[in-house]
């Protein structure tokens, strides 16, 4: 799969996996791994990248002895994932065209 488009999507993932929910690096490789591949430093990267994109905020709460990040989507990220969709959609409709003769 093309990297870019690869990075785009796993972002959206990311994104969606605290959308209900403040999440921390464990709870969301797992929440995102029956749907997707996803490594601890791959995710940390796309993390640093969403909170420089404003699109999480970050918090440090204690836990047993230790500090642990917690990330919060926020609004842009809320709307990345809207427009998300609203990409999904063509992608879907480009997927439908290229496949259309093996039908």
């Amino acid at each position: 799969m093309d990297i870019q488009l690869k990075r785009g999507l796993l972002d959206v993932c990311v994104l969606a996996s605290i959308k209900n929910e403040d999440s921390y690096g464990y709870k969301i490789i797992k929440d995102v791994s029956p749907y997707v591949e996803l490594s601890e430093s791959t995710l940390y990267t796309i993390l640093k990248r969403l909170e420089t994109k404003n699109m999480l905020s970050v918090r440090s709460i204690e836990h047993a002895g230790r500090l642990r990040k917690y990330y919060h989507i926020t609004s842009l990220g809320l709307q990345r994932i809207e427009s998300f969709k609203v990409e999904w959609k063509e992608i879907v409709s480009i997927y439908k065209f290229i496949t259309k003769e093996d039908r």
